[in-house]
């Protein structure tokens, strides 16, 4: 079942995807009085959030200047990419029994559906329809500390706002991920959980990757 959400919860979420959809930028300060206008609501959630993520490296508080953003490097995206491998990995094999027939559906329709982006270049498409991929089994887990512990560490990753359209080699790589998606999506018909498990951390969310923020 799903936890109940504080005001501070959904706040977090808010300012999380914001970061995640580059609409704030590294070493920008987070102004947090359009927060609470934009979500009409007190200064006192909104500083519980920011100090919250600003404890799982998210943010940083600088004298001065407030909340901004912190810078990720490459080093600390492959690492990143490591850990979420791994989550990712046990929250496949812990979800592969109570995967339905209409999960196997939906993942196949998302599959087909990044194919698509693909083709027709857009990739912001693509990027939503894999967070979608991935979320669908995370979520059939069973273990809400699980799924909370994906989520924050995904929330470090900054997803990158400058692809080109006509970049041949993210065609290439977004092609190769989304065979790989496939070969997730096998290997839960088949039950197989440890190879599930192995080729989700060891192969899908490997870190050469991480040069591509957030595509897998």
């Amino acid at each position: 079942m799903e936890r109940f959400k504080t005001l501070k919860d959904h706040v977090y979420d808010y300012i999380a995807e914001q970061i995640r959809d580059g609409a704030l930028l590294p070493e920008k300060r987070v102004n947090e009085n359009v927060i609470c206008e934009e979500l009409n609501i007190s200064r006192t959630p909104v500083r519980e959030a920011l100090i919250q993520l600003a404890a799982e490296g998210v943010l940083e508080n600088r004298a001065r200047k407030g909340f901004v953003i912190k810078a990720m490097t490459q080093t600390d995206v492959k690492e990143i990419y490591a850990v979420i491998g791994i989550l990712d990995g046990y929250a496949a094999k812990m979800a592969c029994d109570s995967l339905t027939e209409q999960d196997y559906a939906d993942m196949a329709f998302y599959i087909d559906a990044m194919e698509l982006a693909i083709h027709s270049g857009n990739y912001e498409m693509y990027y939503k329809q894999q967070v979608i991929f991935h979320q669908l089994y995370i979520n059939k887990c069973a273990n809400n500390t699980l799924i909370d512990t994906i989520a924050k560490t995904k929330n470090k990753l900054l997803k990158k706002t400058y692809i080109e359209q006509n970049n041949e080699n993210l065609k290439e790589v977004f092609s190769m991920t989304n065979n790989e998606h496939r070969k997730i999506l096998e290997l839960f018909k088949e039950k197989d959980k440890e190879t599930l498990f192995h080729y989700i951390a060891d192969v899908h969310w490997m870190p050469d990757y991480a040069t591509y923020d957030m595509i897998v």
